[in-house]
């Protein structure tokens, strides 16, 4: 069951700049930097209220990240929601007609399990489903 938004992705092209920006206009310090070389990505993660802004940036030119910012340019990237068990929400969202990116939860970021729908099933939105690691 999908319980709530988990964080807004945001794609852009200098992580550092964007913090400054993200900082001063939320008023709070970024929690946590990591990279996700699997993605080709590093992260940023700042705390509004119940939600996160993670800042994506691409680390090196083949990343969906890169691709991303190639065709679309800076932006949200995605809409990622939290969810009690991965495994039952894929298979429901499959059952429903959706078009899994991933058909199996894979690690991501923040003690994330995470699995991605194809935007061509849900409005031209890439929306991510995570749970976190027990």
């Amino acid at each position: 069951m999908i319980k709530k938004i988990e964080h807004l992705g945001i794609a852009v092209s200098n992580i550092k700049e964007s913090l400054k920006v993200f900082e001063a206009l939320l008023g709070t310090n970024c929690y946590k930097l990591e990279e996700v070389e699997s993605e080709g990505v590093k992260t940023a993660f700042l705390q509004v209220g119940e939600s996160k802004i993670e800042l994506l940036e691409a680390t090196n030119p083949d990343s969906p990240i890169a691709k991303f910012l190639e065709k679309r340019g800076k932006g949200i990237h995605h809409i990622a929601f939290e969810v009690d068990d991965i495994k039952s929400e894929i298979a429901r969202l499959s059952k429903e007609g959706f078009i899994l990116i991933h058909e199996t939860p894979k690690d991501g970021a923040d003690n994330k399990l995470i699995a991605f729908l194809h935007p061509k099933s849900t409005e031209s939105i890439l929306i991510e489903l995570c749970q976190e690691k027990s």
